[in-house]
């Protein structure tokens, strides 16, 4: 299929946009050379649109559990006996100082994660306000936050306060949606980021596969997500967790894997793409692959539950490849 992915890669980088069925051939490839001329081809759009440079994100789980919602797989919800650490919403100072943790760690973008179904009540929201603007002042982080399910006017607060991003995954397609959540709806989930976008924030926002969705629909999630012009898209794969109603789900392999990776890149040729949680224990020894497969960014450090590798070793697989890191665009971000 060497010929038939170079044609497409130069029509993507000449502006073509993939159909769904094309997108959908992407995921049914079996043969292992078949899927590394897919992987090559979606390395050369990453290239073309994103460089060599990959881009390092860290989050702090600055509110944990006791969430409301009934997500099958997450950890933080009050309806599984997962056994999490749970505390409230922490103080600016602390928020700031992990912030600063993962700036040492090369990243150039943070976000702030808080359960639940949104941030509740003028105390949260100022409280995350205070933390936004120390980490403005203290770090050169671009500064993101995942909040839940929030209006267009707290957004806008936010962001006069120094926020630039705002994550809301998706989590899957709409016509598997309530069998992962029935506790809040999908249009829920695409108001807050049509809100995020009308309030001038970039968004984030993309998906947890593994969950039993069909390959249909992954590739209706990359084109609704299309549809939705986000900015960011965060891929992420089940780990599951004891307690959760997956907990049992049997992993994706590796290979899967890359070409959901490699999918989502022709879709979304100019986007950023970035691998988060479940990298670690369903890629395995194959995480390097991650960029080659198109992705351009990743997350370092631990996740809100579960740990991640150490940062170092991401830093190596990234020199390794005659990659580099996307440096911080601007000095210090301006008053």
């Amino acid at each position: 299929m060497y010929r038939y992915f170079y044609d497409l890669t130069k029509k993507v980088i000449d502006g073509y946009w993939v159909t769904e069925e094309e997108a959908l051939n992407i995921l049914r490839i079996e043969d292992l050379p078949d899927i590394l001329d897919c992987m090559s081809a979606a390395n050369r759009i990453r290239h073309h649109f994103k460089g060599n440079k990959i881009d390092l994100c860290g989050i702090i789980n600055a509110k944990s559990g006791k969430c409301t919602e009934d997500c099958v797989f997450c950890a933080q919800s009050m309806r599984y006996p997962t056994h999490i650490k749970e505390y409230p919403l922490m103080e600016p100072a602390e928020i700031a100082q992990k912030a600063q943790q993962i700036a040492n760690m090369n990243a150039h973008r943070m976000g702030i994660v808080a359960s639940g179904r949104k941030i509740s009540g003028k105390h949260e929201i100022e409280r995350i306000r205070e933390a936004i603007k120390l980490i403005k002042d203290t770090t050169n982080l671009g500064r993101c936050a995942s909040l839940g399910i929030l209006d267009k006017q707290t957004l806008i607060e936010l962001k006069e306060a120094g926020l630039e991003s705002y994550h809301h995954n998706l989590e899957t397609a709409e016509s598997f949606f309530t069998h992962i959540c029935t506790t809040h709806s999908y249009k829920e989930r695409t108001d807050t980021i049509i809100a995020a976008k009308e309030a001038g924030l970039r968004v984030c926002s993309g998906a947890l596969f593994g969950l039993g969705e069909s390959p249909e629909q992954r590739v209706e999630l990359a084109f609704t997500l299309k549809k939705l012009e986000v900015d960011m898209v965060p891929l992420n794969f089940l780990n599951p967790v004891a307690g959760t109603l997956m907990e049992n789900k049997e992993l994706l392999s590796p290979m899967e894997i890359l070409k959901i990776i490699a999918m989502f890149r022709f879709v979304l040729p100019d986007k950023d793409i970035r691998i988060c949680g479940g990298r670690e224990l369903n890629l395995r020894g194959l995480q390097p692959m991650m960029f080659i497969a198109g992705a351009n960014g990743t997350m370092i450090g631990n996740y809100l539950t579960t740990e991640g590798r150490d940062y170092k070793q991401d830093l190596q697989d990234i020199s390794d490849l005659g990659l580099l890191i996307n440096e911080i665009e601007i000095t210090k971000r301006e008053q």
